[in-house]
């Protein structure tokens, strides 16, 4: 039967393993970053909230985009690094799950609202902050094999 649109049918794939691996950056501007590291945000802890709303986003992915695909997720990890020299957080978010399709997308969305909540957490402080480069950084599993993006393109 032909696709004409909507979810693809994932019914006679194999259900394999499957990670994704994502990361994006806010660069917050001096106030922000300063708050960020000394932990006195008014809104409570950034980056503690971020991570729930990454994992809560991974969850909630096929909500959010409308043709994938609800997904049993076996593990999210959540990593920040902040960077003193250009006042930015980089946030790193990797997914697993066992199943007939892959985490890409709810790897992208949890990096996204984690980024989002930074954002939103410390606007108070100016609105100038800017979230940037989003991207698949890895997957592993599926009919399309693996994928890892090149050194020189992160």
């Amino acid at each position: 039967m032909a696709n004409d649109g909507g979810m693809i049918d994932v019914s006679g794939k194999d259900a394999t393993v499957r990670t994704a691996k994502a990361s994006g950056c806010i660069v917050l501007g001096e106030e922000a970053f300063d708050i960020l590291k000394l932990g006195s945000c008014i809104k409570g802890d950034v980056l503690a909230t971020a991570k729930i709303a990454a994992i809560q986003a991974v969850k909630s992915t096929p909500a959010i985009i409308p043709m994938c695909h609800p997904l049993l997720i076996e593990s999210v990890n959540v990593e920040f690094n902040m960077n003193e020299q250009d006042k930015s957080v980089t946030v790193t978010v990797a997914v697993k799950s066992s199943g007939k399709t892959g985490v890409e997308m709810e790897a992208l969305c949890a990096v996204s609202a984690a980024c989002l909540t930074i954002y939103d957490m410390l606007k108070y402080t100016g609105r100038d902050m800017v979230i940037s480069q989003l991207k698949l950084l890895e997957k592993t599993g599926g009919k399309s094999g693996n994928y890892k993006r090149r050194p020189q393109t992160q």
